[in-house]
């Protein structure tokens, strides 16, 4: 290892109002020219400019004005009824000839009578008449008058609240709790309780292994004297059964084997919906199908096994793409990709990138953050649950702590325990050449690194209940100057559900690391020493600003780590989240932390859930600022913060 300390100055960037950095995905989007015509733009359901109602060319446009009465309903229910009644909501759109008025009408009635069931409204009554006339005397082609539009009007009796009166289960459902399955005796007698309950114990009869259960009776009698409702609910199990042969279609490139085998529904355990949908999301995953169905057989094979059709759809195997994004002290970055998800016909997979940023922070290209990589990886390496990756990388980081050029190539493999354990070890070569707070130094480092990965999470972009914990370790042994030393880390976050379909979530995460061996820290390269703040562990500071300094206010890294972060996610709407949180976290000199300088950011954060996951906009100031340190933090992604 060669050290030639110049007195380097540590370099600070200069630091606008924004204060720390954020680093803002930014999607390039392609708009129609604005010349003549208006255009709408809606980004994620959300219109940014133009008229959000997209009229279509109705043939026979025939105009109505409907009123809707609700009766004695109380607000909720009013509110629901409100929303169910196209005619209503739908007012302004004019339907298709007279006819269209009676269909939409009759429309309602079904769905205005089935929200009544869903709260138990089992003697309301709805009535709707077209100029004046029930639409249950109205001849098969009316004729209205258009000189105005035509009259209607919805009148809702909602009628009694029903409870639950007796609960029987007949058939193999017989000797389980209705109360396990919320329908107990004078509780709520929704016809949506009831209906879920009867799927719900469909899916724990297929739990047991019976692929042919069935429902064969259920029966709600609604006692209009008592306002109460029977329910009998039978079923047939049938027999327990393994999985059988599994048959392939629709793979064109991709070897039906290999999909076969890495479904790993041919090794014949026993029927399991879980595995079946977990067979599913694993082959969606592979990236090279745009859809995946697996039909069951609907009677057994002559060996009382199950048999098994993994339908696919395969999509576009070679993609590319291009990002932006801009942070208010790094400046602007690009970004872009070329990836084949199908090399051999085995759904290996080689993606190569690129990326630049630090744009327009300084005028000095040197000073840009650069990295390319190219990354391939084989699913299904020598057994369905083991993944080989290799991956060779180059960086130029230069953050205000240090500047470091990096060479890494590394070669892993990850196998799954079972269903929420996965293992992964490999080695990896790495060159560094870094100029820090100990001047100009090389590194060449071969290293083992070795992690087990725990994901007992319901969801991994916006999950709910359950945790993930991670440990991890790294020997490693710099040949230049002989040093052999080692990096140690461990996380958990947990997460609690409360109140009706989880409309609040705590969420919590706790991490710490240490490093052993070495000399001294200059010993070990800045790459991989330690240091907190930004969007990842506490925000509110920047990127790497937690540190142990010396006592010429140089960052130096740390041989330890300690971190938390606490989360409060609370739904206001359908979409819409807000999330206080407040995270901390402390760098020490030695491997195990002290807790002397304890940095803490607090702030609160903004959800909008999108199919993909929820889209993240957090804002966080530092409770501790360093001196000429950030002010504050803006971070945006998609998913949770953790």
């Amino acid at each position: 290892m060669r050290n030639e300390n110049t007195g380097r100055t540590k370099k600070r960037r200069l630091m606008g109002g924004a204060g720390t950095a954020a680093m803002l995905a930014a999607t390039l989007l392609l708009l129609p020219p604005l010349a003549g015509d208006a255009y709408a733009f809606k980004l994620f359901g959300i219109t940014l400019f133009g008229d959000n109602d997209d009229t279509l060319e109705v043939i026979d446009p025939v105009r109505y004005d409907a009123t809707l009465e609700t009766g004695n309903a109380d607000k909720d229910l009013k509110k629901r009824l409100e929303s169910a009644a196209s005619l209503v909501t739908d007012e302004k759109q004019p339907v298709s000839g007279d006819l269209g008025v009676i269909i939409k009408a009759r429309e309602d009635r079904d769905r205005l009578i089935a929200v009544l069931y869903e709260e138990a409204r089992y003697g309301g009554t709805v009535h709707i008449s077209v100029a004046g006339t029930d639409i249950d005397r109205l001849p098969p082609n009316p004729t209205f008058d258009h000189g105005a539009p035509v009259p209607v009007a919805v009148r809702i009796n909602p009628g009694p609240l029903f409870k639950l009166g007796s609960v029987r289960f007949d058939g193999d459902l017989a000797g389980r709790n209705p109360e396990d399955y919320d329908l107990e005796t004078g509780g709520a007698a929704g016809s949506r309780l009831i209906l879920k309950a009867g799927e719900q114990l469909l899916v724990d009869l297929k739990k047991e292994g019976r692929p042919l259960a069935k429902l064969t009776e259920r029966k709600v009698t609604a006692d209009h004297r008592t306002h109460t409702v029977d329910v009998v609910l039978g079923a047939v199990g049938g027999p327990v059964a393994p999985f059988g042969s599994v048959a392939v279609k629709g793979s064109r490139t991709v070897d039906a084997a290999f999909i076969s085998r890495y479904s790993r529904l041919d090794k014949g355990g026993r029927y399991s919906p879980d595995q079946l949908k977990k067979a599913n999301d694993r082959l969606r995953e592979l990236g090279v199908f745009s859809s995946v169905t697996i039909h069951e057989s609907d009677k057994l094979a002559p060996d009382g096994s199950l048999p098994l059709i993994i339908e696919v759809s395969e999509g576009k195997h070679r993609y590319f793409g291009f990002g932006a994004e801009y942070s208010s002290i790094d400046g602007a970055g690009v970004q872009g990709y070329w990836g084949h998800r199908n090399l051999f016909g085995e759904a290996e997979s080689l993606r190569i990138e690129g990326k630049v940023s630090g744009i327009g922070a300084t005028t000095d290209v040197s000073t840009f953050d650069y990295s390319a990589g190219i990354v391939f990886t084989k699913p299904g390496a020598f057994v369905p649950e083991a993944t080989f990756e290799s991956r060779l990388e180059a960086k130029s980081e230069t953050p205000d702590v240090y500047e470091a050029q990096t060479v890494i190539y590394s070669a892993t493999m990850a196998y799954e325990l079972n269903e929420t354990d996965k293992l992964k070890g490999g080695g990896e070569v790495a060159w560094i050449n870094t100029d820090d707070a100990f001047g100009k130094n090389q590194y060449v480092t071969l290293s083992l690194p070795i992690s087990f990965e725990r994901d007992a999470r319901d969801n991994k972009l916006d999950p709910t209940e359950g945790y993930y914990a991670t440990l991890s370790a790294k020997p490693s042994y710099e040949v230049l100057d002989g040093t052999i030393f080692s990096s140690f880390e461990g996380s958990i976050a947990g997460y609690l559900g409360l109140g009706e379909e989880d409309g609040i979530v705590l969420a919590g995460r706790l991490a710490a690391g240490t490093l052993v061996g070495g000399d001294d820290l200059e010993s070990i390269p800045a790459t991989r020493r330690f240091f907190a703040g930004g969007g990842g562990s506490v925000r509110g500071y920047a990127y790497r600003e937690i540190s142990s300094y010396n006592n010429a206010d140089e960052a130096t890294g740390g041989r330890s780590y300690a971190l938390g972060s606490f989360e409060v996610r609370v739904k206001v709407s359908e979409n819409i989240g807000i999330v206080p949180f407040i995270d901390v976290g402390t760098v020490s000199t030695g491997i195990v932390p002290d807790f002397s300088d304890i940095r803490a950011g607090a702030g609160i954060g903004i959800r909008y859930a999108t199919p993909f996951g929820p889209l993240r906009l957090d804002v966080a100031m530092p409770l501790q600022r360093y001196d000429g340190g950030s002010q504050y933090g803006i971070y945006a992604g998609i998913g949770q913060a953790f």
